[in-house]
């Protein structure tokens, strides 16, 4: 996934596992777009690769490119979907913020993805320039308030003696935005609004080890600040205080109250 302060060592396998929530939410915002399959679209911070593949099959007349900065998971990407059985998809190592494209792309998504970069000014005015006439750009990414729950929970445990000495300068990793301050950026780029709304989002996990299985592939900005040998320590101590909390429903399940910020927006031509 695309991220703004420094690159992640990401575990496709793992993150693969635990990001069914993620994928729905995708496919939810897939279904508000309207797609002839022609296009030619970018999906920004494309991960796994998983949904860029489902999109590729959206477009049989055009083509996808899904870029992302991880290494470990455009390997995964491309192996997964190889470029001989998806002739219409392709996976390039890219910075959102960075953007390498000029008038290419009908359409341009990014899922579960921008929340890692705290300055959004960049990657839209790279949009912008990257789309072709009244291209189309469709975001979707945590908002303000996602996850506060665990968060909270993770804020009150670095700050205890046994974890303190590992955040020394640690500062809140996640860009979590609101509707307020993205139209702003909208506007600046160059990029007209036609909807921004944070949505309210129910993560289901199985158990406490399927909470320990996201914390373990998404919340890396903790993790790498404690000694791999305490890692799992740190997961199951967020878990076990999570789970006192808010204890799992009558199936086992445990749930997370989560926020997604969705764009849409056109590019502006005047």
């Amino acid at each position: 996934m695309a991220e703004g302060i420094k690159k992640h060592l990401w575990d496709p396998k793992t993150y693969m596992k635990s990001s069914s929530a993620q994928k729905k939410w995708a496919e939810e915002l897939l279904s508000k777009v309207s797609i002839r399959g022609e296009e030619r679209v970018l999906d920004i911070g494309c991960g796994d690769g998983k949904i860029t593949a489902q999109i590729s099959r959206l477009v049989p007349r055009g083509s996808v490119v899904g870029l992302d900065n991880s290494l470990e998971m455009l390997r995964f990407a491309r192996s997964r979907f190889p470029a001989e059985e998806w002739p219409n998809l392709q996976f390039e190592q890219g910075d959102a913020r960075d953007l390498p494209y000029d008038n290419q792309f009908d359409l341009i998504l990014s899922f579960a993805a921008l929340h890692w970069i705290f300055d959004h000014r960049p990657v839209l005015a790279g949009i912008r320039r990257s789309l072709r006439r009244k291209g189309l750009v469709y975001l979707q990414f945590g908002g303000r308030g996602n996850a506060a729950d665990v968060l909270d929970i993770a804020g009150e445990l670095i700050a205890e003696e046994k974890w303190s000495r590992y955040f020394e300068g640690f500062g809140f990793p996640y860009a979590f935005y609101g509707p307020e301050e993205y139209r702003a950026w909208l506007d600046t780029s160059g990029l007209k609004t036609i909807r921004l709304e944070l949505l309210q989002k129910d993560m289901v996990q199985r158990g406490g080890e399927g909470l320990a299985s996201w914390i373990a592939s998404t919340w890396l900005p903790y993790l790498e600040r404690v000694p791999e040998e305490m890692r799992s320590d740190f997961i199951w101590a967020v878990v076990e205080r999570y789970i006192r909390l808010h204890p799992p429903d009558e199936k086992g399940d445990v749930h997370v109250g989560m926020v997604r910020l969705e764009v849409e927006a056109r590019k502006d031509d005047g």
